[in-house]
């Protein structure tokens, strides 16, 4: 299990433990986290689970896949270096303390 933290937009913050191997969107999923809308299931065919991550987190992530990279030129305001489709990141212990937060919308 990790501590995820998922901020929205506007600064709320909701902490909550997310099962290893689920995704973080997942996570979000299943907690009715606002502001993560995965509108394609998890199959890194839309940009709608689109996060920041925070600075201290991002080289702690394992690289973005081709797939994932060309799915954030979708995304709403991507960020180069700090933007995720949560979908493609997968929980692990190593993960406890992750911070992520949402852009103004999804497109």
């Amino acid at each position: 299990m990790a501590k995820i933290t998922y901020v929205e937009h506007g600064g709320k913050e909701h902490v909550v433990e997310v099962a290893n191997g689920l995704t973080v969107m997942e996570g979000a999923r299943d907690n009715n986290i606002p502001g993560i809308e995965a509108d394609c299931g998890g199959a890194c065919a839309c940009s709608t689970c689109h996060v920041y991550v925070d600075p201290a987190w991002v080289e702690k992530l394992p690289a973005k896949d081709d797939m994932e990279e060309d799915m954030l030129d979708f995304a709403y305001e991507p960020d180069p270096e700090r933007s995720r489709l949560t979908c493609q990141i997968k929980v692990t212990d190593a993960l406890d303390g992750l911070r992520v937060q949402m852009p103004e919308k999804q497109i």
